[in-house]
């Protein structure tokens, strides 16, 4: 009989769910780190919300018998998912079980700042009776500005849109067409920042949306505007909206996240014109109920069938297939990892093509696989069960090929993503069956193998590049690993893949930006 250990508060009903499955389980919320690291490799999965810490310590002490990690929300920021994935342990979330409960949570806090509800109701239990202080806002015809259109947003742009307010949009993913669906303006978020009177956030944070809320953002808004972030601590820089927040440039903020938290001791908590709740987006009935039937039913599954639904570190594989999918899913998952990194702008196609040995495998795994990874960028709440969902949702086109042709190649995998400015193509190939290796990228051969940091460079083939980058790389004190050339004709247009042993810091990267022969230069991980 498989063992599952709760070690979070989770709904009584999901240890029914364990119990009615034939699962033993042991419900312990708020279970000490040291007991969890001695307990652990008693059981067959851990069920979690966002207290307990899986950490690579933890996992390590259940390789062997942990299968499972599932989390009942939808945050995995503390679970160590490379680790987890090395000791073959499958990491479940419930992406979808809060959703509403999270967007409503913006809309309150939209509400409780344009009519300064908590000061206001402070003021009045204190019996002061100041009336003409709190004048407050209407949202009525006014413009907000939404920073993420995946599922929680769509649903705050629809209750924004019932209280008669314009709704602009900045997504990466966002189509026209899905736009139009939404009935909402799609933009730039320098013309998102311009116009809006309302600023709500509803993004993961990555590298590319930490601090996007600085000062140079501020600086670019209309002056009063109002900022809700009930998605991330750390997308808004906490120090730049206090300056704004006193200067006057923004009028208020709402925040249910922070950059650490808890947040005991912050300096925004001392402002009148923030509203602050601890990360409660979540905290409802409904959704505390829904992720926690949602993880149970789901762990029960694999322990119980194989069954694998909304893992973020495995696609939805039988059994019969994995040992011979797993080399072609790594290849999948780096192309998609590749295209995703390079691309800034509006995705509306993406397709796979298979030929050779992989064409006559299942390759709809492989599909979701490498579609995930272009979206992974820009959403953490993407995998390879959901991404084709994710992908609808913001009106991406998923097309597979799959060629009984000859080629070059004994099994090649080509990945080609669409936006409104480019179409860009990545390939690749097993040598030995099972070594990944990229052997085109936008029409240029190039043979590289991909490595946890790297260069990716887009330049004119001119003398001197070389020299250059070895340059800037060396006083930097960062030592090149392997170099990759390729281009489309002599003195035309080159890339360059550069392996390199450390990660490469942004000052390093503007000098290497600044060089002459370089039109583009990237920093990848994998």
């Amino acid at each position: 009989m498989p063992k599952v250990l709760i070690s979070d508060k989770l709904s009584d009903r999901a240890v029914e769910i364990f119990k009615e499955r034939g699962i033993e389980v042991d419900f312990e919320p708020g279970l000490p780190a040291e007991d969890l690291l001695k307990r652990i490799g008693d059981y067959d999965g851990l069920a979690i919300r966002s207290a307990t810490k899986v950490t690579e310590e933890v996992l390590n002490a259940g390789a062997g018998r942990l299968k499972v990690v599932g989390r009942a929300g939808i945050g995995v920021d503390n679970v160590d998912l490379p680790a987890a994935t090395r000791n073959g342990t499958v990491v479940m979330n419930t992406p979808f079980g809060n959703s509403i409960t999270t967007a409503e949570h913006a809309i309150a806090m939209m509400m409780a700042l344009a009519r300064q509800i908590p000061a206001a109701d402070a003021s009045t239990r204190a019996g002061k009776w100041e009336k003409s202080k709190f004048m407050g806002v209407e949202l009525f015809g006014k413009t907000l500005g939404l920073v993420g259109a995946g599922n929680i947003g769509c649903i705050v742009a629809d209750r924004a849109q019932g209280l008669k307010m314009k709704v602009v949009a900045f997504d990466p993913f966002l189509s026209p067409e899905r736009a139009r669906e939404l009935g909402v303006e799609r933009v730039t978020i320098d013309e998102l920042l311009a116009r809006a009177d309302f600023i709500t956030l509803h993004t993961p944070l990555t590298d590319g949306t930490r601090n996007l809320l600085n000062a140079d953002a501020f600086a670019k808004c209309r002056k009063g505007v109002r900022i809700i972030n009930c998605a991330r601590g750390g997308i808004v820089n906490e120090a730049d909206l206090k300056d704004a927040l006193e200067s006057g440039q923004v009028a208020g903020a709402a925040l249910d996240v922070f950059e650490v938290e808890p947040a005991r001791d912050n300096p925004l908590f001392a402002m009148d014109n923030v509203v602050a709740t601890p990360h409660l987006g979540a905290a409802t009935e409904e959704a505390q109920e829904n992720v926690a039937l949602q993880v149970a039913e789901q762990m029960s599954d694999y322990l119980l069938t194989g069954a694998v639904s909304n893992a973020l570190n495995m696609p939805s594989i039988s059994a019969e297939d994995a040992p011979r999918l797993q080399p072609y899913m790594t290849l999948a998952c780096q192309l998609g990892s590749f295209a995703g990194q390079v691309t800034e702008t509006a995705i509306k196609a993406v397709t796979v093509e298979f030929e050779g040995h992989v064409a006559k495998l299942n390759v709809k795994p492989l599909v979701q696989a490498a579609l995930a990874e272009v979206m992974k960028p820009f959403s953490d709440a993407v995998n390879m069960v959901n991404a084709p969902v994710f992908a609808r949702e913001r009106g991406i086109e998923v097309s597979e090929i799959v060629h009984d042709r000859p080629g070059d190649y004994q099994t090649l995998i080509k990945l080609t993503v669409k936006t409104e400015r480019f179409e860009r193509s990545v390939s690749g190939t097993l040598f030995g069956g099972k070594l990944p290796r990229l052997v085109n990228i936008k029409g240029i051969s190039v043979e590289a193998e991909l490595t946890e940091h790297m260069l990716y460079i887009t330049n004119h083939d001119k003398p001197g590049l070389i020299g250059g980058l070895g340059s800037v790389l060396a006083d930097a004190g960062i030592n090149i690993a392997t170099f990759h050339l390729g281009r489309a004709a002599a003195g035309g247009d080159a890339i360059a893949l550069i392996a390199v042993d450390d990660s490469v810091p942004p000052d390093v990267m503007e000098k290497l930006q600044a060089l002459p022969q370089i039109m583009q230069v990237k920093t990848l991980n994998f």
